[in-house]
């Protein structure tokens, strides 16, 4: 062997050790990156699941009362869902300002969060 390409032969076993460190590091970024994109989806849907049907059984009540009051059941419900449609509406109008940019800053900061140590 020539004692020159040892060095070279070294400093190649030790960029390919150095590239396959970076891969799995990326590997291990984007893992945790998803876990944590899916723990915050999960716990969003649970807690969206819970807010509707405490949701929905407090529209029942709103409509039971209202139907008392005005000796209307449908005139009650009829009340409560035109309640429903102007949230929607509102909703619908800040869904960009509401969902959007925060779900796109939610996920910038979960994916490319800063690596200095401070987590």
């Amino acid at each position: 062997m020539d004692p020159y390409l040892k060095p070279v032969e070294n400093l190649a076993g030790d960029a390919k050790a150095y590239a396959d460190l970076k891969v799995d590091e990326l590997k291990l970024t984007a893992t945790k990156g998803l876990s944590v994109a899916l723990n915050h989806l999960l716990s969003m849907i649970l807690i969206l699941f819970t807010f509707s049907v405490v949701l929905l059984a407090l529209a029942f009540g709103c409509i039971l009362l209202l139907g008392q009051w005005l000796d209307s059941y449908a005139a009650g419900a009829f009340i409560i869902a035109g309640v429903f449609l102007v949230v929607t509406g509102i909703l619908y109008l800040l869904r960009k300002k509401l969902f959007i940019n925060g779900f796109v800053q939610m996920f910038t900061g979960i994916f490319f969060e800063n690596h200095d140590g401070a987590e």
